[in-house]
């Protein structure tokens, strides 16, 4: 009986088509299963070129497919990756032409802070490998930049107290490149941002930036999960403009932290660190201004004492020329008296030495008459001998006589020209030798002059007559006296001897 309720029951189940199934399981599969949290490891992702993802979780009993639309997956807040373990919320449903059933994911999150952290320090590992947070990378910040560039969200927070920062400390001139700080394509346009302002030509119609700040304000770990990209790192570390990263607060690290040339905790701190305070760059200029006329001031007053201490023991200057000057006149005068002297003595020895001086013609006449008295006496002789010999050997002896008495006259006259050229060459070296001994003998005779002991300070005594007194036993009481100074005498009169008192000053009349 039971068997024919069963096949009543068989008997009055509607009649469905494969369509009519498939649409009830689904009502009933989204009805139940309206929004759902499911937990697994992401496998098979592929991204279509329809701006879909499509993948698969899963966990060691079973697996689902999983899509998510273009509008939905730009709102993700991380990229899924395979093997990556998350947490997918959203509706269930069915997909009919396959009859399989998937979830049409809203959100997609890490599966906990763990497996989050393990996934940043394996990335932080292998671009650390890579060399990308190396010190020797890193750039020093410029002192004061004339353009900042800032890449950030333009209607957040951040911009606002990075701007107003700036103004408060040293205005500067700001680029703002907006970009999505999170998100799926927030990673892209951060770093191009970074790559764009690098890009920027020198002297460009838009100025290049001469720093960078990468800025974003605080949230959670998955908040801030697209500073810790690859692409975002990558972009830092190639930056060739320093670089400022100000991700979050000052607890939050992120990858762009270590590839930046300086973090700072707050995006309010990353623009301090950007320029200095300018009312403290002027007050430390009129500092340092003040305390260098200080030292220039006071350098000067002791420069001036120094100078002043030194001139106290140096002599008067104008005494000592007028002291040179009157020494170069004594010499003027007595050089001139000595030349006037000098000229006519040496004319007068150069007289004497010419009178003693036979004339050329005086030496020839002798010498043409010593050569005829020896021709004569060598005719006679001649003569003497070819006597008897016949007229033939007297005119040969003539001839010969008349020849050799030219030939002598001729040398005479020769050696009469030589001996007065040996003369006069003589006579001008004794009238050289002669100046220079007198100059000399006068030189010696003006350091052995009374004139130089008396500009010594030495003076010269003499009596009436002007003969000098060097004993004080030659003097006696009332005698007039004349010394003589190196400027001039002066009349004294002798007093007795007495007891000895300090000197007085010498009372006479200045000749």
């Amino acid at each position: 009986m039971g068997g024919m309720s069963e096949n009543a029951l068989r008997g009055n189940l509607p009649e469905l088509s494969v369509g009519e199934l498939s649409q009830q399981l689904k009502r009933s599969i989204e009805e139940q299963f309206s929004y759902v949290r499911v937990r697994g490891e992401i496998s098979g992702f592929k991204r279509h070129s329809s701006g879909h993802l499509y993948f698969a979780l899963k966990d060691a009993d079973a697996l689902i497919d999983g899509v998510c639309w273009r509008g939905q997956a730009g709102r993700l807040s991380i990229r899924p990756e395979d093997g990556m373990e998350v947490v997918a919320t959203g509706r269930l449903t069915t997909y009919p032409g396959r009859s399989k059933y998937q979830i049409v994911v809203e959100s997609l999150e890490l599966a906990g802070e763990g497996a989050l952290l393990k996934l940043l320090e394996d990335r932080r590992r292998k671009l650390l490998a890579e060399g990308l947070f190396d010190p020797e990378r890193k750039r020093r910040l410029p002192f004061l930049p004339r353009v900042i560039g800032v890449v950030t969200s333009p209607t957040g927070a951040v911009i606002r107290d990075i701007l107003h920062r700036l103004a408060d400390r040293f205005p500067r001139h700001v680029l703002v490149w907006p970009v999505a700080v999170q998100g799926e394509t927030a990673a892209a346009q951060v770093a191009a941002a970074i790559r764009g302002f690098n890009a920027l030509p020198e002297g460009g119609r838009v100025p290049r930036p001469d720093l960078l700040i990468v800025a974003r304000g605080g949230g959670s770990l998955e908040d801030l999960w697209a500073f810790n990209e690859e692409v975002v790192v990558r972009a830092a570390a190639e930056s060739a403009i320093p670089l400022i990263s100000a991700v979050g607060h000052e607890t939050d690290t992120t990858l762009i932290d270590f590839a930046s040339d300086v973090r700072a905790p707050t995006p309010t701190a990353a623009a301090e660190l950007a320029v200095p305070v300018r009312a403290e760059l002027i007050q430390r200029i009129g500092d340092a201004g003040g305390r260098a006329w200080q030292a220039l001031t006071a350098r000067l007053r002791h420069a001036r004492a120094e100078v002043e201490g030194l001139s106290r023991g140096l002599p008067d200057p104008v005494a000592l020329l007028r002291t040179k000057e009157q020494f170069l006149d004594d010499r003027t005068e007595r050089l001139a008296n000595a030349a006037a002297k000098l000229v006519p003595d040496r004319a007068g020895r150069l007289d004497g030495l010419a009178a003693r001086l036979r004339h050329p013609r005086e030496v020839v006449r002798d010498a043409a008459t010593r050569t005829a008295h020896l021709g004569d006496r060598l005719a006679r002789a001649a003569a003497h001998a070819v006597r008897g010999h016949g007229t033939a050997l007297e005119r040969v002896a003539i001839r010969l006589d008349d020849r050799g008495l030219r030939q002598a006259i001729g040398r005479g006259e020769r050696d009469a020209v030589a001996l007065g050229e040996r003369l006069r060459a003589a006579a001008a070296a004794r009238l050289a030798r002669a100046a220079d001994n007198l100059a000399l003998r006068g030189r010696m005779l003006d350091g052995l002059s009374y004139e130089r002991v008396l500009e010594r300070g030495f003076v010269l005594v003499q009596d009436a007559a002007g003969h000098p007194v060097t004993r004080k036993g030659e003097t006696r009481a009332g005698q007039r006296l004349h010394l003589r100074f190196a400027d001039g005498d002066v009349a004294v009169q002798a007093e007795r001897e007495g007891p000895a008192r300090p000197p007085a000053p010498v009372q006479g009349t200045l000749l």
